[in-house]
């Protein structure tokens, strides 16, 4: 009895603390000012105090802003995309040596559980007010409550295995809203328009923002004027900034007009961001779909058409039939005159075979007796296999003049 009343007592002096704080960057120090008339009782006395404060900007202490960094008062707000970083002690307050030290720090989110720890390996002792410092780093992929699970296990001297565990609470936040549409053009283009908001309560720095297109699909970005962003892209809370992509299919698939037509994956934007004093941030969508277009079996789109044509003055258009069914079909082309826009040229010509997911262009020529911008329509498809006909109307328009543009 009187040796495990001892080894009892000599356990209560191992004392083995842990201590867990979040790592982030200073603030800019921020005074509220406090001024008066000259002619009140005071005078000039708070603008010689202000002038004094080591804390004001020379020249403007009147302002809250400050030149002096301050150390957090407080956790802070934890956003998507940013990297979580953390300060992991483990100090010996005994006056005894413990040994087989094992810091062990998870992080537990609502779908995973990740090992953070620098080294899985143990610490062969700690000696009496030593201790173990680790940092660990991640870069947040979820939204919602994050625990950070932190283990220690040990040995003391009478060989007692030890092992106690702290926790570590906190929410990863929402910073952007991204908002996709897409515009699908005449020809196989692809224009998508992305609306970022800045949810958060400070402002962001733009680095990047850019769309990593699917395997089928180049991209042109068309953000380049200057006077819409200003040279500095800065994006203030609850302030929304739109982009706008161009995406064309690859020559290889161009010509596969039933690939591109299923395609619904175009890519995924890749957005970098950056906050007070360099914080960084990045965010990747989901792989971005569209409804793909439904042509029907036979697609007509325009290859080549002018902007400009003159009044009752022969133009040049190229058309591109393509065959989208599953069959070939056997082609004749009709051409209707409007009141406008009148056709010049053969009605009713046979155009041949096509073959499943082949093309063929044409050359057409056209006459307008009416100036203003101009619909062309009247165009015909008939299926001499299956006596179907196809109507293109309002296939694009054209602008006429008066005077002649030659």
């Amino acid at each position: 009895q009187d040796t495990e009343h001892t080894a009892a007592q000599h356990l209560k002096k191992i004392k083995i603390k842990i201590t867990m704080m979040r790592l982030t960057k200073p603030t800019l120090f921020t005074n509220m000012p406090v001024t008066c008339e000259d002619r009140d009782l005071p005078g000039d006395l708070f603008v010689r105090l202000m002038k004094d404060d080591p804390s004001t900007v020379k020249g403007a202490e009147t302002l809250i802003l400050g030149e002096m960094l301050t150390l957090p008062q407080n956790f802070g707000n934890i956003f998507l995309g940013e990297t979580f970083s953390s300060y992991i002690s483990v100090h010996n307050d005994s006056n005894q040596i413990v040994k087989d030290i094992l810091v062990k720090a998870d992080l537990q989110t609502s779908s995973q559980r990740l090992n953070l720890s620098a080294s899985n390996s143990a610490v062969s002792e700690l000696k009496p007010e030593c201790c173990i410092d680790d940092v660990i780093h991640h870069e947040v992929k979820e939204i919602g409550t994050h625990i950070l699970v932190c283990a220690v296990s040990y040995t003391t001297q009478m060989g007692e295995k030890l092992y106690f565990r702290k926790f570590f609470k906190f929410q990863v936040l929402k910073p952007l809203d991204v908002k996709t549409k897409f515009y699908n053009a005449e020809t196989d283009e692809v224009f998508l328009e992305a609306q970022i908001q800045n949810i958060t309560t400070s402002p962001m720095f733009m680095e990047k923002v850019s769309l990593e297109p699917s395997m089928m699909y180049n991209v042109t970005e068309l953000n380049s004027v200057e006077s819409t962003f200003g040279k500095m892209s800065y994006l203030q809370p609850l302030d929304t900034r739109q982009y706008l992509y161009c995406l064309k299919p690859k020559p290889e698939f161009a010509e596969k007009a039933g690939v591109i037509k299923g395609v619904t994956v175009i890519g995924k934007l890749d957005i970098v961001w950056k906050t007070n004093l360099g914080e960084r941030g990045r965010l990747q969508t989901s792989q971005l779909q569209r409804m793909a277009p439904g042509y029907g079996d036979v697609r007509l789109s325009l290859e080549l058409i002018p902007d400009t044509v003159s009044l009752e003055e022969p133009f040049d258009i190229t058309c591109k039939i393509t065959n989208c069914s599953e069959r070939t079909m056997d082609l004749e082309l009709e051409m209707c005159n409007t009141r406008s826009v009148h056709w010049c040229g053969v009605s009713g010509r046979q155009l041949g075979k096509l073959s499943p997911n082949a093309s063929l262009s044409i050359p057409l020529t056209l006459l307008s007796s009416v100036q203003g911008l101009q619909s062309i329509s009247g165009l015909r498809l008939t299926d001499t296999f299956l006596k179907r006909t196809y109507e293109y109307d309002d296939i694009a328009q054209v602008c006429v003049n008066h005077v002649s543009s030659r």
